[in-house]
């Protein structure tokens, strides 16, 4: 009798991409450097020390989580670098949070993330199928952005494109494109461009016209036209360290691994496997480099013309205002917004995370936060969200603001239409130097988030590969689209 193929999801076309085999454990002592404690780094730690590795890991913040990390503001209130959405084609990122929570209970579903235009034009996805080629369908029938006259200015050929995409040549395909580009090829309505399209291009902190198309299109595929998993996502329940990233430290440090933070890396000598950090130097069999793009420019960039190539995506800011009441009831825990000037999306944390639920029912107040994507001027970009918030919701204009934090930063990468094959991939021409994050290249249909993850098991791969040590494997969305 066959046996039931065992499923990450309820996607039945998710792809299974087993890992190379070898010795269960490492029999030799064998000690890795990972340098950066984001997605990325934990994922690489992980696979290593579960295999006997001996692991270091370094991070420059107090914090675990990197660019997906929160901390303290010292009165029992947290800061963040603002909202991410774990997606349930987050396979392999999915697979990490199971180590220290095993029926992902510190996740929590939001029922829908509209979007809306200050038209009062707003899409959502709360009540579309999940299983393609229905979740398209659906969305084009209930969509106030679709008319049908509007639907036959589709340029019929380029829409082909999104159901015949095929990896890892989907990215390759559009080299020198943009994502503007491959829009006004389209010829989507302009609402609906902005409402389901641009507002995605622009959660990869980019601007459409300097954002490759074929991360565009696998984006679409993986999240909506190629996926049963659908749109819908979850959130952690409650702040990022809280909930994710020291219950993933205290699992690490009992594997045996090194987990210092605080600690920056100075110099990584890729062809000794020297790494400096805090005055100390440590050797190893192996490195993972798995820093932010800015900082890998700073460690290898003279070295590797590859990562000295890597851009990082204009300034992005998160306000996170304490308001002394709350939101209407109506509002969502979180909104796309497109036409708003700055203001990407909202959110509204004491729906879903446990430490602003606790301040907003102690002081009948709320906590929202303001994000703002690609922003080409940071001047009073803090007064700016908060009008386009009084222009989304009104009754926030009488609310009086009990504290505010503005986060500015610029440190995302920057997948530009600038030939795939020449970004950084995972192996690097030292064998024991491997890249890890999600400004790596990966030819599977996966990005954000998810991309650090895959990127920090493959990385780890294939140091593991080296030592006759057997991997792990990954599971992705499928890796063609519905036709052809």
């Amino acid at each position: 009798m066959r046996r039931a193929r065992r499923l990450p999801g309820r996607d039945r076309r998710a792809v299974r991409h087993p890992a190379h085999g070898g010795a269960v454990k490492a029999r030799e002592d064998r000690h890795v450097v990972v340098v950066g404690g984001g997605i990325a780094g934990l994922a690489a730690a992980t696979v290593l020390a579960e295999r006997g590795v001996r692991v270091t890991l370094l991070e420059a913040q107090q914090q675990l989580g990197g660019r997906v990390r929160a901390w303290p503001l010292g009165d029992g209130r947290t800061m963040s670098r603002g909202f991410h959405a774990f997606f349930r084609q987050y396979y392999n990122l999915r697979a990490l949070l199971r180590r220290t929570d095993p029926t992902l209970d510190r996740l929590v579903a939001i029922d829908d993330y509209p979007l809306t235009r200050p038209d009062g034009l707003t899409d959502s996805f709360s009540s579309l199928p999940r299983t393609p080629p229905w979740s398209i369908i659906g969305f084009v029938l209930t969509s106030p952005t679709f008319r049908l006259r509007d639907l036959t200015r589709v340029d019929v050929r380029a829409a082909l494109e999104l159901v015949r995409v095929r990896f890892p040549g989907g990215y390759s395909r559009y080299d020198g494109e943009s994502a503007a580009a491959f829009l006004d090829r389209l010829r989507f309505p302009p609402a609906a461009r902005d409402l389901a399209l641009e507002v995605f291009a622009r959660s990869f902190f980019a601007d459409p016209t300097d954002f490759a198309a074929g991360e565009l299109v696998a984006m679409f595929h993986s999240y909506f036209l190629g996926s049963a998993e659908g749109l819908l996502f979850d959130v952690p329940d409650d702040d990022y360290d809280t909930a994710l990233w020291a219950p993933l430290g205290r699992y690490l440090a009992s594997l045996g691994v090194a987990v210092r933070t605080g600690v920056r890396v100075d110099e990584v000598d890729a062809a000794a496997g020297r790494v400096v950090a805090g005055g100390e130097e440590l050797v190893a069999d192996g490195v993972v480099l798995a820093a932010d793009p800015r900082t890998a420019r700073e460690l290898i960039g003279k070295v590797d013309p590859r990562v000295a190539a890597t851009r990082n995506a204009p300034p992005f800011a998160v306000l996170r205002l304490w308001l002394d009441r709350p939101v209407a009831d109506e509002r969502p825990a979180f909104v796309g917004t497109s036409g708003f000037g700055p203001l990407d999306n909202i959110s509204v944390l004491d729906r879903f995370e446990a430490g602003a639920t606790g301040w907003a029912a102690a002081t009948g107040g709320s906590v929202v936060e303001l994000h703002g994507y690609a922003l080409t001027t940071t001047d009073d970009v803090d007064a700016r969200l908060l009008a386009e918030l009084h222009r989304a919701w009104p009754e926030t204009r009488v609310a009086g603001i009990v504290d505010r934090h503005l986060l500015v930063a610029d440190d995302c990468p920057l997948v530009d239409p600038s030939p795939y094959a020449d970004r950084p991939g995972v192996q690097t021409r030292w064998p024991n130097l491997v890249l890890a994050g999600d400004w790596v290249r990966c030819d599977l249909p996966v990005a954000l988030m998810e991309r650090a993850a895959t990127t920090g098991v493959l990385a780890a791969n294939a140091l593991l590969a080296q030592w006759g040590v057997a991997g792990e494997e990954v599971w992705s969305a499928p890796m063609r689209g519905l036709v052809g």
